[in-house]
């Protein structure tokens, strides 16, 4: 059954003050390696896994799943789990232009901000959903759905004054052991979340601007964005 939607329109000078507000707010957002290890505030972790809940997936399988840690034991196991992957990245797989794109982010195999920041999310990635007497749903589009709702996750933490790292150790098969999994679920992403170390400092990257990233289609749309 279909129900009315509620949406919130807004005046032509509230949007634009809004669209303003979220574009300077997530233009500070920035990658953090270095992490400090006070606690964040549990409803805050919990809004933000609700609001990336949210994003819109094929057929609204929703084929997610948030694995959520505080515990330093496990946290140290991860560490130690993703390190031993990471090694064998950087010494044997990862190809050298990789390794050259890399460096000038300072990364490599060692990994402490993962036993340090005070909360870690493994984001699994569900290919199929199992009802409750084991008749197996295909899911659609899960790769995209996972990554919108990840980049709302990203949104909601940066929005609520939190600094994330997502983390990819290749392979991530140990996270399913990690976070108690099933291995039908697929490790997507590992997200590092809280407050940046006193003094942290990181790469002074660019974004690339409008013109590069965005293209403007036809003589009237042209006229628009005038």
């Amino acid at each position: 059954m279909n129900k009315k939607l509620e949406f919130q329109r807004l005046q032509d000078a509230e949007m634009k003050t809004a669209a303003q507000s979220f574009y300077t707010k997530m233009q500070r957002r920035r990658t953090v390696r270095d992490f400090s290890d006070q606690s964040v505030p549990a409803e805050v972790i919990r809004n933000a896994l609700l609001c990336a809940g949210t994003a819109p997936s094929g057929a609204n399988m929703q084929p997610w799943h948030f694995a959520v840690t505080t515990d330093p034991k496990i946290k140290i196991g991860i560490k130690d789990a993703a390190e031993a992957e990471e090694k064998t990245f950087y010494t044997q797989r990862a190809p050298e232009a990789w390794l050259d794109a890399l460096a000038p982010l300072g990364t490599d195999e060692h990994k402490p901000f993962l036993s340090t920041a005070p909360v870690l999310i493994g984001v699994f990635l569900k290919k199929f959903t199992y009802t409750e007497d084991g008749k197996r749903l295909k899911n659609y589009y899960p790769y995209e759905s996972v990554g919108i709702a990840c980049g709302l996750l990203i949104s909601a933490l940066h929005h609520s004054g939190l600094a994330t790292l997502t983390h990819t150790p290749s392979p991530m098969a140990f996270l399913n052991q990690a976070f108690a999994r099933p291995k039908t679920e697929r490790p997507y992403l590992l997200l590092v979340v809280g407050y940046p170390e006193e003094n942290c400092q990181v790469p002074a990257i660019e974004k690339l601007p409008f013109e590069d990233i965005v293209s403007v289609v036809g003589e009237q749309t042209q006229e628009y964005f005038k």
